[in-house]
């Protein structure tokens, strides 16, 4: 077997193989390589001792000499080799205590995480492939190395990356490595927020993000998102409802592109449902004010998880607006929904709105979707007419209204907001002339 590796990589693999040492690309770069997939890293493991390694490069990093990690510089690349190693007790199902270096490709690849990970891979000896990660990528299976209870054991983070490779892969998990990873659930509280979000991001925007239907099956939402849990465990009583509001939310993943702030949006779109249902006399289900109870929700989940501020605000509007419509939209209503949604999130409203519906029961689809597609073509027109939809496209500045004689400070804002509600609803007003002569009037 060929497997095509970056010229550079390469090099260095022959330079330490050269010098009497044993080298090869690992991990994940292997795997991708063998499913045809463009790796993001090239990896080395090598019998060489990270001094034996600096030795032989111009250029090294000591990016984690206590693992036996150097990074080569080759030109303005950088190539992470790492010397076998055995892992020593992990006494925060994080991390090891210490590693011993070997010699032993064999003991280095044993306490990798998954089949699909431990493979190793040089244009001499060719595949290494102790563990059957080869046919289980050719099966489509998640599989720990050894003993699953082990590898989550030392690692608990390993029981998410085991959904996320299922997510990114379209694999299923096997049955023992499931169990393993149902009964360590619970060790996902020693893992810190950071982490967390890191994994819980690729599964949203992999593939197949409704694999988080098997995180809750697992228990591991139960730990991470517990929100989650509350949602699958709510009926949707109602017409226009065919899932529980969980099983809904996974549907609605599917139904949207691969955008952080768009699958995250699906994710938490209905959190505030379970919190705000009510039943009438006919048994019908409501959730009045589930945007505004889900924007609490949202905004609390994603501070918890570490979420940058931009990602939180963009988020907790769209869910706050994602299910605002009117029976019979007009001009006038999407220019305030533009405005009060945000023009730079109107466009992203929109795709939340199609994917809630395609997630809703098909018997009112064709309703629902005609209804969208009235509000894009309005704010088409709108576009292309350029209206104005916020402040900075008004025709008029504070420093314009100061000139005409408004008072600096507060009423100037306030007759800049008065002169925005006039030309939302009359576009062609919108003239700096007109608005200089309303000032009075306004």
């Amino acid at each position: 077997m060929h497997l095509q590796i970056p010229e550079k990589a390469n090099e260095i693999i022959h330079i330490l193989q050269d010098a009497g040492y044993e080298a090869y690309v690992v991990g994940g770069c292997v795997r991708d390589a063998l499913l045809g997939r463009e790796a993001a890293d090239w990896d080395i493991t090598t019998s060489a001792l990270p001094e034996q390694v600096k030795g032989l490069f111009r250029r090294t990093l000591d990016t984690g000499l206590q693992h036996g990690t150097v990074t080569v510089m080759l030109e303005r690349e950088g190539f992470e080799v790492t010397t076998y190693r055995i892992d020593g007790e992990y006494e925060d199902g994080r991390h090891p205590r210490q590693v011993q270096f070997t010699p032993s490709l064999s003991e280095d690849l044993r306490r990798r995480d998954f089949t699909i990970n431990a493979m190793a891979y040089n244009d001499r000896e060719g595949l290494v492939d102790l563990f059957g990660g080869q046919e289980d990528l050719e099966g489509g299976v998640i599989r720990c190395v050894g003993d699953p209870t082990e590898r989550f054991s030392e690692d608990a983070l390993r029981i998410l990356r085991a959904v996320r490779f299922g997510a990114q892969l379209g694999f299923s998990i096997q049955k023992e490595t499931r169990q393993a990873m149902e009964t360590l659930a619970g060790n996902l509280r020693k893992i810190s927020a950071e982490r967390i979000q890191a994994e819980l991001t690729k599964i949203l925007v992999s593939p197949h993000p409704e694999i988080l239907g098997v995180a809750y099956e697992a228990g591991i939402t139960a730990v991470i998102l517990p929100e989650f849990d509350r949602c699958m465990e709510t009926e949707q009583n109602t017409p226009y409802h065919c899932y529980n509001v969980g099983e809904h939310t996974l549907h609605a993943l599917t139904q949207i592109r691969p955008d952080k702030v768009l699958r995250l949006t699906m994710l938490l779109h209905d959190m505030g449902k379970p919190g705000s249902r009510i039943k009438d006399e006919r048994g019908v289900d409501h959730f009045y004010g589930h945007g505004l109870a889900g924007e609490k929700l949202a905004e609390r989940i994603l501070r918890r998880l570490r979420f940058d501020n931009e990602t939180i605000r963009q988020v907790r509007r769209l869910v706050l607006c994602h299910d605002d419509r009117q029976e019979n939209p007009t001009a006038r209503w999407v220019r305030r929904a533009v405005f009060r949604i945000g023009e730079d999130l109107f466009p992203y409203y929109l795709e939340v709105r199609r994917a809630d519906i395609l997630a809703q029961n098909p018997a009112f689809r064709e309703k629902s979707l005609k209804n969208l597609e009235q509000v894009e073509a309005l704010y088409r027109n709108i576009l292309e007419e350029k209206n104005c939809v916020s402040l900075k496209g008004l025709a008029v500045t504070g420093h314009d209204l100061i000139e005409a004689g408004v008072e600096p400070g507060k009423p100037v804002g306030e007759t800049l907001n008065r002169l925005l509600e006039l030309v939302m609803d009359h576009p062609e007003y919108n003239k700096k002339e007109y608005l200089l002569e309303q000032i009075k009037r306004v």
